[in-house]
């Protein structure tokens, strides 16, 4: 993990309302707009330099789009972000071009973000040529260098990506990344499509470039135990919208809102007398469709202790109950020690208590 994180400083990236709704249309011949998905809906961000933030959450509440639209990769439909210092939110052509330069993404699938028709060197010197940062030899030379960064021989340069494994092209991919020498790099689930044994080997390898680079990480994963391993701070995402956000080790020790408790509960500890006796806090029903969220809170349809009035009517704010330490919740007061006590009878069940996942 790294603990170069600015504190107080100004921020590398920052965002603010970021919204991404994709419309939905009807008709054949005429189109006519219906509706809209709301795959992010106002969310505030921000990241330190050399920071590494983790962006967690069940598949589908938002955070790979909201990872793409930061990197200018989906059309925003609301909000700014300022990128040290800059506001990008609306450049276009050979400013965005330049802005590319820094921020870069590792995509989830390292079967299909590759193009199987270039071999990995014309891959990793695309990016340089089309920059015009190194061409002929001096691309040659560069690309040996980025394969001895991500632990790949030189010869690999001549092969395609179908000759190597799952954590080989993963590690073809962060390379690519690093190409530019980028300020920014958003990982999208990068260990997700790799067997677990692979896994740690990439997350080790990301911390590792972090500092010989100098990089500052946005990295979006449903594995929690996979974030809290590499990330200085955590946001915890639901249905298009940020509610909790806190340091790392303080978020996994003392989570505050009711989402992220049944998240960390789900966690499997590696004790089997511990995992035997504890008890999961289990979400009833399924996740809203992000086409019609739910009205007020929107985690209340499943919370067993969201209230008759509040949660049902007015949506809680980001509010900071201790330093760095922010949750939208209504009741998070209320939670102590890992214990959720709710107020009414409305609560549809009452979770045990629950300890530090691991």
């Amino acid at each position: 993990m790294s603990g170069s994180a600015a504190a107080g400083g100004a921020p590398l990236l920052e965002v603010r309302g970021l919204q991404v709704h994709f419309p939905i249309t009807e008709g054949l011949l005429v189109e006519r707009r219906v509706g809209a998905v709301r795959a992010v809906d106002g969310i505030d961000l921000e990241i330190a330099p050399g920071e590494t933030l983790g962006l967690v959450g069940e598949s589908g509440c938002g955070k790979s789009t909201a990872g793409k639209a930061i990197l200018r990769l989906v059309p925003l439909t609301a909000g700014t972000i300022v990128f040290d210092g800059e506001d990008v939110t609306d450049i276009r052509g050979s400013s965005l071009r330049r802005l590319r330069r820094r921020m870069q993404m590792i995509f989830q699938d390292p079967y299909s973000s590759l193009d199987p028709r270039q071999s990995v060197g014309s891959i990793l010197a695309e990016p340089l040529r089309t920059h015009g940062l190194a061409k002929g030899e001096a691309a040659v030379r560069e690309v040996r260098r980025l394969l001895d960064a991500v632990g790949l021989p030189a010869s690999a340069a001549g092969r395609y990506p179908h000759e190597f494994s799952g954590g080989q092209r993963q590690r073809v991919g962060i390379a690519r990344a690093l190409a530019l020498r980028p300020d920014l790099v958003v990982a999208d689930e990068p260990v997700s499509a790799l067997d677990v044994s692979i896994q740690a080997q990439v997350v080790n390898l990301l911390e590792e470039l972090q500092d010989s680079f100098g990089l500052t990480y946005l990295v979006i994963a449903h594995d929690l135990a996979v974030v809290r391993h590499i990330s200085d701070r955590v946001a915890v995402m639901y249905l298009g919208h940020i509610v909790e956000v806190a340091p790392s080790d303080e978020l996994y020790e003392t989570p505050l809102h009711p989402y992220t408790i049944a998240l960390l509960s789900a966690i499997p500890i590696p004790d089997p007398v511990v995992e035997e006796r504890r008890e999961r806090v289990l979400l009833a029903g399924d996740l809203p469709s992000p086409a019609d969220p739910p009205a007020g809170c929107r985690f209340h349809t499943r919370c067993p202790f969201r209230q008759q009035t509040r949660c049902h009517d007015e949506v809680p704010v980001l509010r900071e109950l201790r330093p760095g330490h922010t949750v939208a919740c209504h009741w998070a007061e209320d939670i102590e020690g890992g214990r959720l006590r709710p107020r009414d009878p409305v609560a549809s069940a009452v979770p045990a208590p629950v300890g530090p996942p691991g």
